[in-house]
């Protein structure tokens, strides 16, 4: 656990670092399973990006990722895990505080 008298940024979680990691999170809200192609549409982005983000959050332990067959075709789905969202909100709480600091805006 991070030192709470430590700068904000010091509780950033780097597998957020990237924008559409950061976005493919915040639309995986809880309970939320999609499958690929919407998120693909949701996110306007291109299939190896998503894949390779999708993986990169399956391998730290935020998703989880079901294949199963609908028709002659192989979806995958996404769902957050509980670990994923807790650490995604920290995540936030983290910016939020350090906006705070620099006498932003409340997000």
């Amino acid at each position: 656990m991070a030192d709470r008298s430590a700068h904000p940024r010091t509780r950033l979680d780097d597998n957020f670092a990237s924008p559409l990691r950061f976005s493919l999170m915040a639309t995986l809200g809880e309970g939320i399973e999609l499958d690929f192609a919407t998120l693909r549409e949701i996110l306007q982005c291109a299939d190896s990006p998503l894949s390779k983000s999708i993986s990169h959050l399956h391998a730290a332990g935020y998703v989880t990722v079901r294949k199963a067959s609908l028709g002659s075709r192989q979806r995958t789905w996404v769902r957050s895990t509980g670990e994923g969202r807790e650490a995604f909100a920290g995540h936030l709480q983290a910016l939020r505080e350090i906006v705070a600091l620099g006498g932003g805006a409340s997000l």
